[in-house]
């Protein structure tokens, strides 16, 4: 029986290296990196006798390496590959056939992974994360041996339990349950381990579980002047609940409109939109890179940005599509559907922009960006209504602010040069009323600006010299 012929297909691009092709003049061993990227993600061909144009420049050892070049890739990266040799004008190169292999491969220790046109290693997170993948788990499914029943609070499970129940996710029977039992439903148990997912949704701290399980909130003025900040720390059900109201009634400012005589208070985000975009966040940030999920709210957006990684399945312009839900954290999503906080149709981003459509709001901005998935809502100010009528009044104190301060240095200019003058003769340099030179030389005199020396009848003003202030 001949061998079975390779699972790789697909054709690459005339001309250009892609994620599945790589053109190599000679053979070195160091090449085996380059197999073992290919066999990690979507497989690919290697070309041995190609310059990086694709040209054919041939090879004078062709014979030689049909027999190398199968036998390293066994005993060194453990796979089989296809060794072929082809012939272009004359002149013999050869092309190694990788299919992706369901388990990882590793060069002398090394994990490889090819992306795009080039060949990258993994390691940390990154590494973590293609090994949970390759073994068909995910970050918040693995055991957790630090984790313990007194990590648990059980006010939080009695709060899922009442959320379950008023969402109708949860059967009447989930209120006699007791806390362990609730985490085997939820899958959240491995023999005699909790997982991760379990101290992010039931602890109070699950920092305990992984650094940077919080959420981060500034007020910026301009990108580098921060006014305030909060951090909102606690189950990651209590996240989003608090992060909400803490953005719709301490950072967002409500604009005021009118319908009829009805006020209504007005957000330029929904605040259903931005409590899906919050959830989402929340439930699909990559806790193994341990960075807080960071929201910058200014006077006319909001930017909410999570770690993420964006998987070859669903990459971002898929995102924003109709897709299947294929959550990062299937454990995290399936509780916080049960707890009516999420749907499990991959609707998120859909109702995100729906609740802004429906509520005449512009639809935001999603892009993966610096790692992760960033989400901006903006807005225009308004200037109608209450808006505008605060504005008129703002401006008009500052023109009745700027009248004063004239006036005032009108009148210090003519006490300063002639003391004894009177007040009918300030009110016509003035120009104003003599009541009116009456409140301002009170007002001038409680600012210690001038004082009265003798009487009111006989007496006159004197500018007074701060020198000593």
């Amino acid at each position: 029986m001949g061998r079975k012929k390779a699972l790789f297909v697909e054709e690459p691009v005339a001309g250009y290296e892609s994620q599945i092709i790589e053109w190599k003049e000679m053979w070195r061993d160091e090449y085996l990196k380059w197999i073992c990227g290919f066999a990690n993600a979507q497989g690919g061909r290697l070309i041995i006798g190609k310059n990086d144009k694709g040209c054919v420049v041939g090879l004078t050892d062709s014979k030689k390496l049909l027999v190398d070049i199968p036998n390293k890739i066994r005993d060194i990266l453990g796979i089989v590959a296809d060794v072929n040799l082809q012939q272009e004008d004359g002149k013999e190169y050869l092309e190694i056939i990788v299919n992706p292999y369901p388990s990882p491969v590793n060069y002398r220790g090394e994990y490889h992974y090819r992306t795009g046109s080039t060949k990258q290693e993994l390691k940390g997170h990154a590494l973590d994360a293609f090994l949970l993948k390759k073994y068909g788990l995910h970050w918040d499914g693995v055991p957790d041996p630090h984790l313990a029943i007194t990590n648990f609070d059980d006010h939080i499970f009695r709060l899922f339990v009442k959320k379950g129940l008023k969402c109708g996710r949860l059967d009447g029977s989930a209120e006699s349950d007791t806390n362990d039992q609730l985490l085997v439903n939820l899958k959240l148990i491995d023999g005699s381990f909790y997982k991760r997912a379990a101290g992010l949704l039931f602890s109070e701290d699950p920092e305990t579980v992984v650094v940077g399980a919080y959420v981060k909130i500034g007020f910026f003025r301009t990108d580098s002047d921060l006014l305030y900040q909060d951090e909102i720390k606690g189950n990651l059900f209590s996240q989003v609940d608090r992060t909400v109201d803490l953005l719709t009634t301490k950072y967002m400012k409500a604009y005021i409109r009118y319908e009829g005589i009805q006020r209504i208070d007005e957000l330029f985000a929904p605040k259903e939109a931005l409590r899906e975009a919050v959830t989402n966040a929340i439930v699909h940030k990559n806790y193994a890179s341990g960075n807080p999920i960071q929201i910058s709210v200014y006077e006319d957006k909001v930017i909410i940005w999570n770690a993420a990684t964006i998987s070859d399945e669903l990459p971002i312009e898929r995102l924003l599509g109709k897709h299947p839900s294929i959550p990062p954290n299937p454990l995290l999503a399936a509780a916080f559907f049960r707890a009516g906080y999420i749907e499990s149709w991959g609707r998120g981003i859909d109702k995100i922009k729906n609740e802004c459509k429906n509520a005449g709001a512009f639809e935001p901005d999603i892009r993966y960006d610096f790692g992760g998935v960033q989400v901006t809502f903006t807005g225009e100010i308004p200037v109608t209504g209450e808006v505008l009528s605060e504005m008129s009044q703002k401006m008009s104190q500052k023109m009745s602010q700027k009248m004063s301060q004239k006036m005032s240095q009108k009148i210090l200019l003519a006490i300063n040069e002639n003391k004894n003058i009177t007040r009918a003769e300030l009110s016509q340099i003035v120009n104003v009323t003599s009541r009116t030179i009456a409140r301002n030389l009170k007002k001038l005199q409680e600012q210690n600006l001038i004082r009265r020396i003798g009487p009111d009848n006989g007496g006159h003003w004197e500018v007074i010299k701060k020198t000593d202030e």
